[in-house]
C-alpha cells in the first residue's frame, strides 16, 4: 500500500478547436515514506482524459482520470482488475475532510533560466502551505509545507492542450493522486491539486520539477509523524509528442474486472 501511495503521488508529479494529443514521457526519482523508487512516467492527454502509465521494477501501475465523466481508474499491468471512483462523490467527501480555507500557495518567478531537453526554461519557486489534522477532525495538527524550484517551457508542442486538461480537472476539485492514500492525508492531497492549478498559471509545461513534502506540528507523536511523511522527488521530462491517441487508451483494459470503490 505504501508503494503504491508514493508511486501515485508522483505519477502524476507530471477543445474546443482541432486540439492535439499529447504525450509526456518522464524520469522520476524520489524518496519518502521509508523507501525511495526510480520510475519512467508516461502521461498521455487527449482533450479532459488523462492516463498515467508508472513503471517501477517490473509493475507498471495506471491511472486514468476522466473528468467530463468524473471517473477516475486505477489498475496494474499485474492483475486483470481495475478500482473505479466517482469522483464528484469522493470529490464531496475530501471537501468535509480538510479545511482549506487557511491555505497559502505561490508560485513566483525567480528569474532564473536553464535549458532542459534543448528548450529554454523558466525558474519558479513554489511554496505551498496548509494546516491540517492526521487522523481526520479532532486528530493531530500539523502543517503541510509543499515546496521546490520547477522549471517551466512556454510555447512548447502540448502546453496549450496540456494547460486545458489541468485548468478543467482543477476547476472541478479533482486530486491527482490515488483516492486510497488522499483518505489517509487529504490535506496532502489538497495541497497537490493546489500545486496543479498553480502550475497552470504558469502558462507554461513544467520540464523539471523538485518536490518536497514536509509536516511540522508539535509533541513527540507529530514529530514522529512529520518524519515518516517526509517526501521529495524530481522529475524531468524526457520528450513531449503531439501524435494522435487512440480512445482505448482512456479505459481500463478489455477484460479487466471493474471494482466501484467509495
Amino acid at each position: 500500500m505504501k508503494r503504491l501511495i508514493f508511486v501515485a503521488l508522483f505519477a502524476a508529479s507530471f477543445a474546443a478547436t482541432s486540439w492535439a494529443d499529447v504525450t509526456v514521457k518522464s524520469t522520476v526519482s524520489g524518496k519518502g515514506m521509508g523507501m525511495s523508487t526510480d520510475m519512467v512516467s508516461t502521461t498521455y492527454i487527449k482533450g479532459n482524459k488523462m492516463r498515467t502509465d508508472s513503471i517501477s521494477g517490473d509493475t507498471t501501475r495506471s491511472m486514468i482520470f476522466d473528468v467530463d465523466n468524473q471517473r477516475l481508474y486505477s489498475f496494474d499491468s499485474k492483475k486483470k482488475e481495475a478500482d473505479s471512483w466517482d469522483m464528484q462523490a469522493f470529490g464531496a467527501s475530501m471537501q468535509s475532510a480538510v479545511d482549506t480555507s487557511e491555505m497559502k500557495a505561490s508560485v513566483k518567478a525567480n528569474g532564473q533560466t536553464k535549458t532542459i531537453g534543448g528548450k529554454t526554461a523558466s525558474g519558479y519557486d513554489m511554496l505551498i502551505t496548509l494546516p491540517t489534522t492526521i487522523g481526520g477532525k479532532g486528530g493531530m495538527k500539523v502543517t503541510l509545507n509543499l515546496t521546490g524550484p520547477m522549471w517551466v517551457v512556454k510555447g512548447a508542442p502540448g502546453t496549450a492542450e496540456y494547460l486545458n486538461f489541468y485548468k478543467g480537472a482543477v476547476e472541478k476539485g479533482w486530486i491527482f493522486s490515488d483516492p486510497r492514500g488522499a483518505k489517509g492525508s487529504p490535506g496532502q492531497a489538497k495541497a497537490m491539486a493546489e500545486m496543479y492549478r498553480e502550475l497552470a498559471a504558469t502558462g507554461g509545461i513544467p520540464y523539471e520539477m523538485e518536490m518536497s513534502i514536509k509536516m511540522e506540528g508539535d509533541g513527540p507523536m507529530a514529530g514522529m509523524m512529520a518524519k515518516m511523511g517526509n517526501i521529495s522527488s524530481t522529475s524531468t521530462v524526457q520528450s513531449v509528442e503531439t501524435t494522435d491517441l487512440a480512445d482505448t487508451l482512456f479505459a481500463p483494459p478489455a477484460g479487466y474486472k471493474i471494482k466501484e470503490q467509495k
